[in-house]
């Protein structure tokens, strides 16, 4: 266990604040996305006034950059995110984080990436888990924006 987590009490996190908030931030981006509604493919971007960056395709880079910044977690690091994501929408609170990480571990198929990409407001779930850990993404999000 660390230091600050043996100082505060609460349990210790297999993955770093710094991942988890990455991932909150890219899913924040990519929430944003519309669904395609490209009336004419083969026009030009620039003419459509670059709408098509709003619009959510297969092809998405931030989908892609999500689904490998997930993918290239280890399992217990990906159990902590589905847990974190858990805790953050309210399914329990940190007393029940073992629980949390136990069903998330139970749940888990090999396709983190795309379940989590399936919860509609992913990046305040994952904000919010962090904050019942006394954990904050505000600073990272300074530094990057």
């Amino acid at each position: 266990m660390t230091d600050t987590a043996s100082e505060t009490g609460l349990p210790e996190l297999a993955i770093s604040p710094e991942n988890v908030c990455f991932i909150a931030i890219k899913a924040r981006e990519y929430d944003a996305k519309d669904e395609p509604s490209e009336t004419d493919p083969a026009s030009n971007p620039a003419d459509d006034r670059m709408y098509s960056v709003l619009e959510d395709h297969p092809d998405d880079p931030v989908r892609q950059e999500i689904a490998a910044a997930i993918a290239g977690l280890s399992e217990d690091e990906q159990i902590d995110l589905v847990a974190l994501a858990w805790l953050g929408r309210g399914d329990g609170d940190i007393t029940d984080w073992e629980d949390l990480r136990k069903a998330a571990a139970e749940a888990r198929t090999g396709r983190t990436w795309r379940y989590l990409l399936g919860l509609p407001l992913l990046s305040d779930y994952l904000e919010e888990g962090l904050t019942a850990f006394g954990l904050s993404c505000s600073d990272m999000e300074r530094r990057h924006l």
